[in-house]
C-alpha cells in the first residue's frame, strides 16, 4: 500500500514509475496537463532524468519526497515527469533553453513553462537548502510563482525570446554555401592537431575531468592513422587511440569482474565513474574495440569484447519467448540500496573471505586496499589495474600464465558473491536507436573475431526490430518497446541507427534483404524529416504536434547525431545502388558544416570520419563466386575502414557492385575506387596488395 499515487501509475516507464507515489501530484506529458494548465493559468513544471541518473535520485528524495514541499508545487503548478529517454525530442528543446538560461545544463533537468510549452526559467539540481552556491529549490518554486502572478508580461517576453533563440539555434555552425575547400588532407590535418590540443598523453582521452569515452574521435585517429597520416603523425594517432582504450579498459569505468563501461568518470584517470551502464555507450566501445582488434591483433581487446557482449547478454537481453528475438534493454542504475556504486565496490576483507590465499595478490592487482580508492566508502575500492599484468607477473615472480589463471578463477568467484547483493535497477524498455547501435556492434564484432554467435546475435535483434517496432504504416516505427507494446513515433536517430545497423548486418550476411530495407528506410526518412532547402534532417517527423520546435540536431556528443549518421548512410548507399543524388546531398551537408567540423572535432566525430573517408575515397569490394561468402568472412577481419563490400554467388544486375562481374572458383575478387576498376585476382592476399596500393 502506497499513501500516494498519482498519474504515472499506468506509465511503463520505469523512471516515471519510481515517481508513481510521490506526494507530488505528477503527470506524463500530454493534453491533458497541458489542458489544466491553460485553463487553470498556471505555470508548468517539467521536470526531466532517466532511470540510471544518479542525481536524479537525489533530488526525488530530498525534495520531491518531502510532504511540504510538494503540498506547495501542487497548489501552484502543474507538474510533469518525463523519461528523456522516451522522449529526446523534449528534452533536446528544454535542454536548450536551459543551456541559455543558465549556461549549463544536465540532469535533473527543470524547465518552467507557460501554458503554452515555452520554457521561461530552469535549471538542474537544485539542493533542498540553499547550498553549492545555488538557491534551494522551495526558494525557486516561490521566486517563480511570485514572478508569475506579479509580473506576467516579463516571463511572457522571456518565453518568446527563449523560443526564437531555439529556432534560430537550428542554424548554428551551418554555412549557407558550404565549404568545398575542406574535402582535402590539409584540412584533415588541422582537424587531427586540434584532436591533439585536447589529447590527455598520460591517462588517454580528450579533455580532463569529467571523462566521456568519445569513441568516435578514437576511431577517428585509427583511420587517419591508417590511410592518411605519414611518420610522426600516424605514430602520435595510433599512440592517442589505444592509450584511451587501454587506460578506460584498465579504470574503473570498465567493470573488471562482469564486463561494460559506466558512463563517464568523474576523474582524470578514468577511476571513479558514475556507475549507471547504459546500452548505448557499451554499443559505441565495442565498435572502436573491434577496429583496434582489426588494426593491432591485441588479445586484451578480443577478451573485452567478449566480456563486454557477455555482459550485455547477462543483463540487458531480452529474449522473446518462443521466437528466438531479442532485444536489449536500455540501462542499469548507478545506485542500489540508496548508494551509488554499492553494488560494484570491494573492501578487501570481503575478498579475504571470498578469495581465500589468491585475496592479498588479486587485491594488489586490482588496487583493493584497506584505505580504499573510493570516496563514498571508507575502505572501500573499486577494482582497476594498475599494472599491465606481463609486468606485474614479472615483478611478483609469477609466470604470466600462472597470473591470468588466478586472476580469472578470482573474477569468476567474486561475480558470484556479488551476484547476490541488492542489485541496481533495470531500466527494461527497448530503444529503437540503441538497439540499432548494440546491432551495429555485434555486426562489427564478428567481422572482428569471426564469432559467429555475434553474427547470429546480431541478425536474432534485426528481426525484433523489425518485427515488433512497426505501427501498421509502411516503413514507420516506434521508438520505444515495452511488455508488447510500442510508443511514441520513431526519432530521426532511430531511423538512422537502423540503417546503419542494416548496411552492417549485410555487409557481415551479404544478404541483399537488409540492404533493400536500408533503402526503403532511407526513403521513408527523406520524405519524412527533411528540411527543405538545406539536405538537413529534422529530429521529429513532419507533423509531430507536441513539439514547440523542430529541432535540427548535428553534434556527436555521447549518442551520434542523427544527421551525422544519414550523412553517412546516404554516402554508403549512394555507392552499393548507384544514387548520385544521394551523394551530393551527403557531400553537401558535410560541406555546409566543413568549418565546424575541422576546428571541433571532437564535437562533431562521426563528421569528420565520414569527411575522412570522402577525402581518402572508398574502396569498393565485389567478391562473386562459389566461396564468397567463406572469403568474406577472411576480409571482413581486415581493418579496411573505408569500404563497401557485396559478396555474391553469381553476378547480379540488380546492384551496380555485382553487375557484370563474373564469378570465378573458390572467387573473383573485384576492387574500385574513385570511378576506376582493377582486373579482378583470385585470392583475399591479392585483394589486400590492391587495396594497400590504393591507400
Amino acid at each position: 500500500m502506497h499513501r500516494h499515487t498519482n498519474k504515472l501509475s499506468s506509465e511503463t516507464s520505469p523512471y516515471l514509475l519510481q515517481h508513481a507515489h510521490n506526494p507530488v501530484d505528477w503527470y506524463p506529458w500530454g493534453e491533458e496537463a497541458l489542458n489544466r494548465a491553460k485553463q487553470e493559468d498556471k505555470p508548468v513544471l517539467v521536470s526531466i532524468g532517466y532511470a540510471a541518473c544518479h542525481w536524479c535520485h537525489v533530488m526525488e528524495r530530498e525534495s520531491f519526497e518531502d510532504e511540504a514541499t510538494a503540498a506547495f508545487m501542487n497548489e501552484h503548478f502543474i507538474n510533469i515527469k518525463i523519461d528523456r529517454e522516451e522522449r529526446p525530442d523534449l528534452d533536446h528543446i528544454y535542454m536548450d533553453a536551459v543551456q541559455a538560461i543558465t549556461g549549463q545544463g544536465g540532469w535533473p533537468l527543470n524547465v518552467f513553462l507557460t501554458p503554452a510549452g515555452k520554457p521561461f526559467y530552469g535549471g538542474t539540481y537544485f539542493p533542498p537548502r540553499r547550498a553549492f552556491n545555488r538557491a534551494s529549490w522551495l526558494e525557486t518554486l516561490e521566486g517563480i510563482v511570485q514572478a508569475y502572478t506579479g509580473r506576467r508580461h516579463e516571463i511572457d517576453a522571456q518565453a518568446e525570446s527563449l523560443t526564437e533563440h531555439l529556432e534560430q539555434a537550428n542554424s548554428f555552425g551551418l554555412q549557407k554555401e558550404g565549404d568545398p575547400s575542406v574535402f582535402s588532407e590539409a584540412r584533415l590535418h588541422d582537424a587531427f592537431g586540434q584532436i591533439m590540443k585536447s589529447a590527455d598523453p598520460d591517462w588517454g582521452g580528450f579533455g580532463k575531468a569529467p571523462k566521456f569515452p568519445q569513441t568516435f574521435t578514437i576511431g577517428f585517429l585509427l583511420r587517419y592513422h591508417h590511410v592518411l597520416a605519414e611518420g610522426g603523425q600516424a605514430t602520435q594517432a595510433l599512440q592517442q587511440a589505444l592509450l584511451s582504450l587501454d587506460k578506460m579498459i584498465e579504470g574503473g569505468i570498465y567493470d573488471q569482474l562482469g564486463g561494460g563501461l559506466a558512463r563517464y568518470s568523474t576523474d582524470a584517470e578514468w577511476l571513479a565513474p558514475h556507475f549507471e551502464k547504459m546500452l548505448y555507450d557499451n554499443a559505441l566501445l565495442l565498435n572502436v574495440l573491434s577496429e583496434a582488434y582489426q588494426l593491432t591483433r591485441k588479445e586484451r581487446y578480443r577478451e573485452v569484447i567478449a566480456e563486454t557482449i557477455g555482459f550485455v547478454q547477462r543483463e540487458l537481453l531480452h529474449t522473446l519467448p518462443g521466437s528466438g528475438e531479442k532485444g536489449f534493454y536500455a540501462a542499469l542504475d548507478a545506485d542500489s540500496e540508496g548508494v551509488e556504486g554499492k553494488f560494484y565496490i570491494w573492501h578487501p576483507l570481503e575478498v579475504k573471505e571470498v578469495l581465500g590465499e589468491d585475496a592479498t595478490l588479486f587485491c594488489r592487482y586490482y588496487d583493493i586496499t584497506a584505505a580504499g580508492n573510493w570516496h563514498e566508502g571508507k575502505g572501500s575500492s573499486i577494482l582497476r589495474v594498475k599494472t599491465p599484468p606481463e609486468q606485474f607477473a614479472r615483478e611478483n615472480g609469477l609466470e604470466p600464465a600462472a597470473l591470468q589463471a588466478m586472476l580469472e578463477r578470482g573474477r569468476r568467484q567474486l561475480l558470484e558473491r556479488r551476484a547476490g547483493r541488492v542489485r541496481p535497477l533495470l531500466d527494461d524498455k527497448v530503444i529503437l536507436a540503441w538497439n540499432a547501435l548494440m546491432n551495429t556492434a555485434c555486426s562489427k564484432a564478428f567481422a572482428a573475431t569471426g564469432n559467429g554467435d555475434y553474427r547470429q546475435l546480431a541478425i536474432d535483434n534485426m528481426t525484433f526490430l523489425l518485427n515488433h517496432f512497426g505501427t501498421g504504416q509502411p516503413q514507420e516505427l516506434h521508438h520505444t518497446w515495452k511488455n508488447g507494446e510500442g510508443k511514441y513515433p520513431a526519432f530521426l536517430d532511430d531511423y538512422a541507427c537502423l540503417v546503419q545497423a542494416l548496411l552492417e548486418l549485410h555487409t557481415v550476411t551479404a544478404d541483399t534483404r537488409w540492404l533493400l530495407e536500408a533503402q526503403r528506410i532511407s526513403e521513408y526518412v527523406i520524405t519524412h524529416f527533411s528540411e527543405e532547402g538545406t539536405g538537413f534532417f529534422y529530429y521529429t517527423r513532419a507533423g509531430q504536434p507536441d513539439v514547440i520546435v523542430r529541432k535540427k540536431e548535428v553534434y556527436d556528443g555521447a549518442l551520434p547525431s542523427g544527421n551525422s549518421l544519414m550523412a553517412y548512410n546516404l554516402y554508403r548507399l549512394s555507392i552499393l545502388l548507384d544514387r548520385r543524388d544521394w551523394r551530393e546531398r551527403s557531400e553537401a551537408m558535410v560541406a555546409a558544416l566543413g568549418q565546424a567540423i575541422v576546428r571541433y572535432p571532437t564535437s562533431f566525430g562521426v563528421w569528420s570520419c565520414l569527411l575522412l573517408e570522402m577525402v581518402a575515397g572508398t574502396h569498393e569490394i565485389a567478391l562473386v563466386g562459389p566461396q564468397a561468402p567463406i572469403v568474406l568472412e577472411e576480409l571482413l577481419r581486415e581493418f579496411i575502414p573505408h569500404r563497401v563490400t557485396m559478396a555474391s554467388f553469381v553476378p547480379d544486375d540488380i546492384f551496380p557492385l555485382l553487375r557484370g562481374k563474373a564469378a570465378a572458383a573458390p572467387v573473383a575478387a573485384y576492387l574500385c575506387k574513385n570511378f576506376t576498376c582493377r582486373e579482378p585476382v583470385y585470392s583475399v592476399t591479392g585483394l589486400l596488395e590492391l587495396v594497400n596500393g590504393e591507400k
